[in-house]
């Protein structure tokens, strides 16, 4: 004779057009297994009261991917950077919610996925934002998992569109000099910004961060302890980027001539930080039109200042720590086009050595 199953472990049916039924319930909610055989369901009801038991219940509770997505925006807004956070309410506002946000979280499929992202590929976007996509529908559905709203993240099958190595068009020293002389004589306030930019390799954000009470001028030092993007304040990208860095003598005496009307080293005329949208638009631009210069971008004066340098012969794991690189290897990618002419002097060196 069949046992009778106890309070909670479940019950099992036959249906009058011969299929099974498995009943159980998962906290108040009464939950059906479906199968052709009793020994079929009955196994599947084994293994979904075991996962219950064991805490691994998949319940999304018939969440809509927007409404999780929102869900998940308010979850995570104190634990990012404030500029992180806004880039995935960003993309989840305007890409993920108008397409997928109707899809149930739980039916959500790879195949929905890779055709969103070839979508977005046809619709004009850039490999690169497409990638930002997928990283923020990745970092979302990874939560969905802890959560066990859903069993597993489809986006771990999907593949994202590979982006092109960009290319990187660093001034040289004749170019750089003339960009210098020209912001002296035509933007004489910028003047010491775009000195710092190419003797030190600082981001845009870290140059705009600065606040006088980072700076030494004494000591001819000056620490990157913070970065700004349009009026948002957040800690340097990486932890290698919080350094602090010795002057050269050009920065040092741009700075000691710079007006001190702020707290901040570059600041508005309301005494705020400057917008790097203002910085890049209204004086970058014209700055290189003035000077008869390529229309490189802003970030091109951190190749320039790496090039210059690794062309002189200091060591790379130097200016890996000026640019605040992670690792080596990241400054040796990067500027990999520059290293093989530093191996010219090798041979010469052996010579030198032995002859």
């Amino acid at each position: 004779m069949t046992r009778r199953r106890g309070r909670g472990e479940g019950s099992i049916y036959r249906r009058k057009d011969g299929s099974w039924v498995a009943q159980y319930t998962v906290g108040d909610k009464r939950r059906y297994i479906y199968g052709k055989t009793r020994k079929d369901v009955a196994a599947r009801l084994n293994k979904a009261i075991a996962e219950r038991d064991s805490g691994i219940v998949y319940d999304s509770e018939n969440l809509k991917l927007a409404d999780y997505l929102d869900r998940w925006l308010d979850s995570i807004e104190d634990t990012l950077r404030e500029r992180t956070w806004q880039r995935h309410e960003e993309i989840t506002r305007l890409h993920l919610k108008p397409t997928i946000g109707s899809v149930r979280l739980d039916k959500l499929n790879a195949l929905e996925v890779q055709s969103l992202y070839r979508s977005k590929l046809d619709s004009g976007l850039s490999p690169r934002t497409v990638q930002i996509i997928h990283a923020t529908l990745y970092k979302a559905l990874k939560q969905a998992v802890r959560w066990s709203l859903v069993p597993r993240n489809v986006c771990e099958v999907v593949v994202p569109p590979r982006v092109p190595k960009s290319e990187i068009h660093p001034l040289d020293a004749r170019q750089a000099k003339k960009l210098l002389d020209t912001a002296r004589d035509t933007q004489l306030y910028y003047y010491p910004l775009y000195v710092l930019a190419v003797t030190t390799g600082m981001r845009s954000g870290e140059i705009l961060g600065l606040q006088w009470r980072d700076v030494d001028l004494d000591a001819g030092r000056l620490q990157v302890r913070r970065t700004v993007f349009n009026g948002a304040v957040s800690t340097p990208k990486t932890a290698r980027s919080n350094r602090g860095m010795k002057l050269s003598k050009i920065a040092v005496e741009a700075l000691r001539q710079h007006p001190r009307s702020s707290e901040w080293v570059f600041s508005s005329k309301k005494g705020t930080s400057l917008s790097v949208h203002n910085l890049h638009n209204r004086s970058w631009k014209t700055l290189l039109k003035v000077a008869g210069l390529p229309n490189v971008r802003f970030h091109d004066l951190r190749h320039t200042c790496a090039t210059l340098l690794l062309s002189k012969g200091v060591h790379p794991k130097l200016v890996q720590e000026l640019l605040g690189h992670s690792s080596i290897e990241i400054t040796l990618d990067t500027y990999s086009h520059v290293l093989p002419s530093m191996g010219d002097g090798v041979a010469s060196a052996m010579d030198d050595l032995l002859s």
